[in-house]
């Protein structure tokens, strides 16, 4: 199953000191050779400021677009991780070696692999 592990934190790297941010850089290489090597690698990066952020939403056809994230919150998103396990145990513990689950959280969610939700993004056919 893929499992999409979303970073959390007060404090993202723009925010840190130098040598703090690049000791995290660190960390988080050292974190993405260890599950590429262990095969639960599928993808990741790394998230822009909120203030990078734009919110869209559609009311009655009309599109608005506002900067920012929609809710005002402490933590914000930093990152994700996009990984392969066998079962929900597995990704827990693979988000728990995640640098910024020392420092926020890290949100693990199963990746929707229905067969409709397949078909709607055009994975497999109708």
């Amino acid at each position: 199953m893929k499992y999409l592990c979303l970073i959390c934190a007060e404090t993202v790297i723009e925010q840190m000191d130098n040598d703090v941010a690049e000791h995290h850089f660190e960390e988080y290489a050292e974190f993405t050779k260890n599950i590429r090597e262990s095969g639960h690698y599928l993808g990741c990066n790394r998230l822009l400021p909120p203030s990078a952020a734009v919110t869209v939403r559609v009311r009655g056809g009309k599109v608005s677009a506002t900067d920012g994230p929609f809710a005002e919150t402490k933590e914000q998103f930093g990152g994700y991780y996009l990984v392969e396990a066998r079962d929900l145990n597995e990704a827990i513990q693979i988000a728990s070696r995640i640098p910024g689950a020392k420092h926020g959280c890290v949100e693990v969610r199963p990746v929707a692999e229905d067969e409709q939700t397949l078909q709607a993004l055009g994975f497999a056919e109708a």
